[in-house]
């Protein structure tokens, strides 16, 4: 939901990005986006201001945010207003209450901490924001983090004496050493030995990924970098010129950026290496390297605490890791200050945080529903919200039980969901297709909230009957019948009896019914449509509506 208009080029882009901000004028739409803030307590205050629907503007706001409530404005012609609080990467309990998380058990170490940390978290924050700050610009997402000066200058000098600094064992997300959740700015620097035969000679410099932003310095020379958001899987691999290489050590310095999530110098530690092109000899860069923080991001602001006499190590010590990830922090900063404006509704499209605990989300993601609409105080207003769509999370992971724990919302009053399994992408957690979201968004509130007489929901399991060795399912929002495509990798469908065993299944469409079966199984006893990672759409409705994953079993296994 977080996702900009302009994207997060180079890999994480909007499809036609740059037509749609060019014809993004509309004077009727007002837009507001909350800045992040992740907070300990309740807070009143948010940063943030109305602004006119124009090229200029939309960049920056929440692309599926933006593609809905332009639908709405088009179909209505009425005034839209938008407020878009969101913060990619994020878990659901970030964005609950205190009162509504009591109730689960899972929670209750976390906010005993919470209460102990209080006062040092608020005397954190005042010591961080003592300090300078830099207001990061809106604008060109490639360029904007270009120029900064953090009072740090000389860390990149080849004699610069990092002798007090700490050390860090790259590769790794700092998040996972004592340095915790940070975002902000962080130097390393490591000094190798190099074979007397490379003095003079062009070397390549290679460092893998780096979580999210890299200035990279050798004998305090730039040699690379990348300065912009959506780099963070990106190899870095950079041409050092022999020119400032004049004898056999050398320098390497690297200035970190990280502005959320995971950050660092991460991935392989086979991708660290420095070497020449003609020799067989590689010198690994993993291991220890000399570290220090120099500034800290909050809320779009960067507060310097330089490189001189280590001040970052003066921070307030906490017994809690608090982060945008940690319960009620996001429901204090960037939800508590909007209560009680009056709105229409709410659209959500939020889970992958989560897919680690989908018995859980089962029950929080209604209880953070019912907890917004208490607060709220505008009765039960509509919910509409996006199931996950596919994408290669991997073998440890079953996000198709996350799908499901959402599906299973559905029995909220009030509430709607878009499935998204034919406009993902398994390989890009960040599809590029967000105008079908937000016209599926728009699709549920124009009928439900609105009244109009059009097709929203794409086909919803409802039940099964074993017939004759065949499984025959029948569907809500399937009135006109069913329609199967995209059958290039398989229909999706499998089919199991009492042994559990599921096997790809043949499938007939009778009406608004399937007829599932397979040759091998006399018995059959459960059906599961789409019900991996990365399985995408075949199961549509006439009105071109895609099918939610699903299964009729309960079974663990």
């Amino acid at each position: 939901m977080e996702m900009p208009l302009e994207g997060w080029p180079p890999a994480d882009t909007i499809a036609n990005s740059s037509g749609e901000i060019a014809q993004a004028q509309f004077p009727s739409i007002r837009l507001f986006s909350v800045k992040r803030a992740n907070e300990a307590e309740p807070s009143d205050i948010c940063e943030g201001r109305w602004q006119e629907c124009s090229p200029n503007t939309v960049r920056s706001f929440g692309a599926v945010a933006y593609f809905f409530g332009r639908m709405l404005h088009q179909n209505l012609k009425i005034p839209i207003g938008l407020i878009n609080t969101s913060y990619g990467g994020t878990p659901i309990e970030a964005w609950m209450s205190r009162e509504a998380l009591q109730s689960f058990q899972e929670f209750t170490e976390k906010l005993n901490l919470l209460d102990e940390n209080k006062d040092g978290m608020r005397l954190q924050k005042q010591w961080i924001t003592h300090h300078p700050g830099i207001k990061i610009r809106e604008g060109d997402p490639l360029h904007k983090w270009e120029g900064l000066k953090f009072q740090d200058d000389n860390c990149d000098e080849r004699e610069y004496d990092d002798s007090t600094w700490n050390e860090m064992k790259l590769p790794t997300l700092w998040e996972q050493t004592s340095l915790g959740n940070f975002d902000g700015v962080v130097w390393f620097r490591k000094k190798i030995a190099i074979p007397s035969a490379w003095i003079g000679k062009d070397l390549v410099l290679k460092l893998g990924p780096i979580d999210d932003m890299d200035e990279t310095f050798v004998n305090g020379r730039p040699v690379g970098n990348y300065l912009g958001e959506g780099f963070w899987k990106v190899d870095r691999a950079y041409k050092i010129s022999g020119s400032i290489i004049r004898d056999s050590l050398l320098q390497i310095a690297v200035r970190v950026i990280d502005t959320q999530g995971g950050g660092g110098i991460w991935g392989d530690a086979k991708n660290m290496q420095v070497y020449q092109d003609s020799s067989s000899t590689r010198i690994s860069l993993a291991g220890n390297w000399k570290y220090l923080p120099v500034a800290e991001y909050r809320a779009n602001t960067f507060y310097m605490f330089g490189a001189a006499g280590k001040e970052f190590y003066n921070r307030p010590k906490l017994t809690i890791d608090f982060s945008a990830k940690t319960p009620t922090a996001l429901y204090n900063g960037m939800l508590h200050p909007l209560i009680p404006f009056a709105i229409k509704g709410v659209i959500w499209y939020q889970g992958e945080e989560n897919t680690g605990q989908p018995a859980l989300y089962k029950k929080l993601f209604p209880a953070m529903i019912n907890d917004w609409r208490s607060a709220f105080i505008c009765g039960e207003f509509p919910f509409y919200f996006v199931q996950l769509a596919p994408w290669n999370y991997g073998v440890e992971t079953k996000s198709q039980l996350l799908r499901e724990a959402q599906l299973q919302t559905l029995s909220v009053k009030n509430t709607g969901m878009v499935v998204t399994l034919d406009i993902g992408n398994p390989n890009n957690i960040h599809p590029a297709n967000k105008q079908d979201v937000g016209k599926r968004l728009a699709l549920w509130a124009l009928s439900k909230t609105y009244g109009r007489e059009i097709a929203y929901s794409g086909p919803i399991y409802k039940s099964m009957k074993i017939q004759k060795g065949r499984i025959i399912l029948s569907f809500q929002y399937a009135d006109k019948g069913l329609v199967l495509k995209n059958l290039e990798a398989g229909n999706k469908f499998q089919i199991a009896g009492n042994d559990m065993q599921f096997k790809d299944a043949d499938v007939i469409i009778q009406g608004n019914k399937l007829v599932v079966s397979h040759l091998e199984i006399l018995s059959p006893q459960a059906v599961r449509y789409a019900f991996h990672n990365t399985d995408e759409a075949t199961l549509f409705n006439k009105e071109g509506l895609p099918a939610s994953s699903f299964r009729t079993d309960n079974w663990e296994k």
